[in-house]
């Protein structure tokens, strides 16, 4: 991963001239020579074609869909496909990993790099064994899952040598044992945080209290539509984003003929990684599913946090996408191998149980917890009900679950800030959520933070409030000479990076309304060059100014804007 300016300055040439209106990647497949070979155009027999454009700097996204055939197996399928993601985005995957990853562990390994390296080898491992002995359909997607991973560094790598695209071919099958600290690290970013607990890094990412986003299921006046969004809270550097959708032609089974129910979905990404990671997506089996970050502050659970016997959430997310027809059976999939790891409230909606002006609608709403050694879910559309909006923001629901990951300490020790009732997003949630009338008022709501005049926002800070108490965080506000109980009401370089959202029409055609960036309806666009963290943070690729009006996502990198939303 070593930054060769000069051969990716060659890169970024030929990708700038190619993809300014998209461009066309093709990946072929000799069954004779088993050799794979990338190409500029739409080739005849494509195993994947993927069109690409990136657009971050006009729209604060890049755009990429990607298809495989039915003529070939699985197995190729999932190498040819990450094969194609990497030669479009090889220079925006270089800049996201310089950004992101570059220094997390170097050589010689730290003693936590060391014990990271050893856990996530150790996993794949146990994951290969499983894979081996097993023709269950679940490891039949880890299998495909960790092939995309293997033909994504591949492509990379290709790409890398070739900066031309003179030479881009590949011998050999792919395989799934991968360097746990390649490309490996972009899919397991969320498990890395809780993973840093676990096995005792002295110095955690983490900051104490830190919101990882907002979520809100919303039924319209009348019942007579339901609205799914969602804020990605993170740092900000890693705002190299991309819109993605897959069309993988995978079976259930290589030879079964019985083709997986996910085939196809929608979703918000990042440069080299091959899931959401926010989360978000839309599934062409009706589903949407969505997570915000509940964490775990009880240190005796780590100790079921193991290599063995689990399986990461990234990975766990998608055999789920794939494989589930139902918020039940999502629920089921991903519960099974807990890794205790990336502990997220999940919100599985399905639209095909909504029932436009029903008042008595089951399985539309299924929530789901988890946190080391437990997992609780349930269908939960009798609060949406009841309520007219279902919100997260980063506390357990579960009392359960809220309980035994350090809820009521939490409480005692800084108040009802830690409290499910009581933080300040719960509370603009319970105030704002009627005003909601209309997919405008909807974003609105999604991109709200005036924590300067809003009384909901204040804290025991100096001065009295604090950026991170708002829907959207904008913790970049907050004076760097503040005062602050605890790290995440600080000033640091952290906040809402993006808005999500679709309705039970536009689900159908997997489509979403996105907003890249931080929030600028209240307050100032964010500005690298305008920031004091802008000269210590790295941020390779990004524009200086991060102000974007919405757009509307289809799959397809022919982008329209939302015109009807006015911040």
């Amino acid at each position: 991963m070593a930054d060769d300016r000069v051969l990716f300055a060659c890169i970024i040439l030929v990708a700038f001239i190619c993809i300014c209106q998209g461009e066309i990647v093709s990946v072929t497949y000799d069954k004779n020579s088993q050799e794979y070979k990338i190409h500029r155009h739409e080739a005849p027999e494509w195993v994947a074609l993927a069109e690409f454009k990136n657009d971050i700097n006009n729209t604060g996204w890049a755009y990429l869909d990607i298809k495989t055939s039915t003529n070939y197996d699985d197995e190729q399928q999932a190498f040819a496909a990450g094969m194609a993601e990497a030669s479009h985005s090889a220079s925006l995957m270089h800049d996201h990993w310089m950004n992101t990853v570059d220094g997390y562990c170097t050589e010689p390994y730290s003693a936590y790099c060391t014990k990271l390296h050893t856990f996530l080898q150790t996993n794949l491992d146990w994951m290969n064994e499983q894979i081996k002995t097993n023709t269950s359909t679940y490891w039949h997607m880890v299998k495909l899952f960790l092939l995309q991973v293997d033909g994504l560094s591949q492509g990379y790598e290709l790409s890398r040598r070739s900066p031309d695209w003179s030479s881009l071919r590949y011998s050999g099958p792919g395989s799934t044992n991968l360097d746990p600290f390649g490309f490996y690290l972009f899919q397991v970013g969320g498990d890395l945080e809780d993973l840093e607990e676990a096995l005792g890094k002295p110095e955690k990412s983490r900051v104490f209290g830190s919101g990882s986003c907002s979520a809100m299921i919303k039924m319209f006046p009348g019942n007579k539509d339901l609205y799914v969004s969602h804020d990605t809270w993170s740092t900000y550097q890693s705002m190299l984003r991309i819109l993605k959708r897959y069309e993988f032609a995978y079976t259930v089974k290589d030879g079964l003929g019985v083709y997986i129910p996910g085939y196809m979905m929608t979703f918000s990404s990042y440069p080299g990684t091959i899931l959401s990671g926010d989360d978000y997506y839309l599934m062409s089996t009706g589903l949407a599913t969505l997570e915000t970050t509940i964490g775990n502050g009880n240190s005796d659970l780590w100790k079921y946090v193991q290599p063995t016997n689990s399986v990461l959430e990234g990975i766990r997310v998608m055999a789920a996408n794939r494989l589930a027809t139902s918020g039940r059976t999502w629920s089921l999939i991903f519960s099974a191998y807990n890794s205790g790891t990336y502990n997220n409230q999940w919100m599985i909606v399905d639209s095909n149980k909504f029932k436009s002006g029903s008042y008595n609608m089951t399985d539309v709403l299924y929530v789901l917890e988890q946190i080391p050694n437990n997992i609780e879910y349930g269908d939960r559309s009798d609060v949406l009900m009841k309520q007219g909006y279902w919100p997260s923001y980063n506390i357990p629901y579960y009392p359960t679950i809220f309980n035994l990951s350090g809820g009521p300490a939490a409480v005692a020790q800084y108040g009802e800030w830690f409290s499910y009732d009581g933080s300040p997003r719960a509370k603009i949630f319970k105030r704002d959520f009627s005003k909601v009338v209309s997919m405008e008022t909807m974003m609105k709501l999604m991109r709200y933070n005036d924590f300067q005049h809003d009384p909901l926002s204040k804290c025991a800070c100096s001065p009295p409030y604090s950026g991170e108490n708002g829907i959207s965080a904008r913790s970049d506000l907050n004076p760097a000479n503040g005062t602050y109980p605890f790290g995440a009401l600080g000033h640091r370089s952290h906040g809402g990076t993006d808005m999500k959202l679709t309705n039970m029409t536009m689900i159908k055609d997997l489509q979403f309304i996105a907003i890249g960036g931080p929030t600028h309806d209240q307050q100032p666009p964010f500005q690298w060059s305008k920031s004091d963290f802008g000269p210590k943070t790295p941020h390779q690729g990004h524009p200086d100014i991060f102000k974007f009006d919405p757009i509307m996502f289809d799959g397809s990198i022919n982008i329209k804007k939302f015109d009807r939303y006015r911040g």
